[in-house]
């Protein structure tokens, strides 16, 4: 048969319309025969793929001979001499305004010792802050360490109270109940002298 046209997966076209794939010769010498297609089959190689218009037109510009100039070439420098101007402009307008700045902090000059006397006092504040920090961590600190003391003095005195009450105790719960003077010795070195201290404490 004679082809008409050739597609991209090989399938040639005859002049009456059919489809067919031509015989060939296969690597070891033999003949494969020739196949007819299907009419209405179209391979995947034979498939168009989806172009963007941009990707379209991007194509169809790089074709352009090379070395020849473009004929969008003329209005572009324009442009870009145009923003180059701008930009330039915008920095000459800057470079004055800071200029402008400098001679009037030159002009305005404050005695040496208004600013001596300015430096030593934020020397004196910035050394004063860490130890403020310092001591409010400080503060915080001795603050928890009470809380902590007297919340195990109200379990110990609980204790006592239950013990008291003839609750039987064990080992652990005696030696706990034994600690209560320890604990109102910590709340008394850390400055403590609430209502807890004074109940039933041996002077």
């Amino acid at each position: 048969m004679a082809s008409k046209s050739k597609s991209n997966a090989g399938i040639h076209t005859a002049a009456d319309g059919s489809s067919f794939i031509p015989a060939s010769r296969r690597a070891d010498g033999s003949i494969r025969k020739e196949i007819k297609v299907r009419p209405g089959f179209k391979p995947t190689e034979d498939i168009a793929t989806y172009r963007t218009p941009t990707a379209t037109t991007r194509s169809q510009l790089s074709t352009t001979v090379p070395g020849a100039e473009p004929v969008s070439s003329s209005a572009k420098p324009d442009t870009t001499s145009k923003n180059a101007k701008r930009r330039e402009a915008a920095r000459k307008r800057a470079a004055a305004a800071t200029q402008d700045n400098e001679a009037e902090t030159s002009n305005t000059t404050t005695p040496l010792s208004d600013t001596a006397e300015a430096r030593a006092d934020q020397r004196h504040l910035d050394a004063s802050a860490p130890e403020d920090a310092t001591s409010d961590a400080a503060e915080a600190e001795k603050q928890k360490k009470i809380r902590n003391a007297l919340k195990k003095l109200k379990a110990v005195r609980d204790l006592k109270a239950k013990a008291a009450a003839g609750e039987k105790m064990s080992l652990d719960q005696l030696i706990k109940i034994g600690k209560e003077d320890e604990l109102v010795r910590d709340l008394r070195k850390l400055d403590y002298n609430g209502v807890e201290i004074k109940e039933g404490v041996k002077d």
